[in-house]
């Protein structure tokens, strides 16, 4: 049973904090999203100066679980090449690799003229394995420009594509249909 909320809704970098106080948490502490809000559990007893704490707590790690699930573009790049590494033998060495917002059609593009790839900020926050599978398709396209048997075949190492692809289309056919796992570039 919640007793009420702390810190009075208070904003904070990235929304507000609801802190909810429960008689029947005795030690345990959890936190979650909720929109733009941070929803913190708490046991009931708790003092406010260790309301406080684990607060602080609680957003600090949430902020690192979202930063692993969401990197920059030296991340995401840093991710191309140890994939090309691990499923090309480091044979796909793109330019650079950065996140873009105006990609609504497609998952990623990859030009290898110049070999610059650019993933659509709607994969960010998508499962690991989904967003290895837009860069190893975009990486694909550093060695076999096309979508033919040849392309299918190189990636066809990656041991999650059709999982990923699963991922995508139902991901698509929810949002309305405006991508295709086949869009990727």
């Amino acid at each position: 049973m919640s007793l009420g909320v702390g810190l009075d809704d208070a904003p904070h970098q990235g929304g507000q904090i609801e802190v909810r106080r429960s008689n029947r948490r005795r030690r345990t502490v959890s936190a979650y999203r909720d929109g733009d809000k941070t929803v913190v559990l708490i046991p009931a007893q708790m003092t406010r100066a260790e309301e406080q704490q684990w607060v602080d707590k609680m957003l600090a790690r949430l902020a690192g679980q979202e930063r692993k699930r969401r990197p920059d573009d030296g991340e995401l790049a840093r991710r191309a090449r140890d994939l090309s590494a691990r499923y090309f033998d480091g044979r796909a060495q793109p330019a650079s690799v950065r996140w873009v917002s105006n990609q609504q059609t497609r998952w990623g593009s990859c030009t290898p003229v110049d070999g610059t790839i650019r993933i659509s900020d709607r994969v960010r926050g998508m499962p690991e394995y989904v967003l290895d599978y837009v860069l190893l398709h975009e990486l694909a396209h550093l060695l076999v420009p096309s979508h033919g048997p040849q392309f299918w075949e190189v990636l066809s190492v990656y041991p999650k594509t059709e999982r990923a692809r699963g991922f995508l289309e139902g991901f698509a056919s929810a949002a309305g249909g405006g991508t295709v796992a086949d869009d990727a570039d």
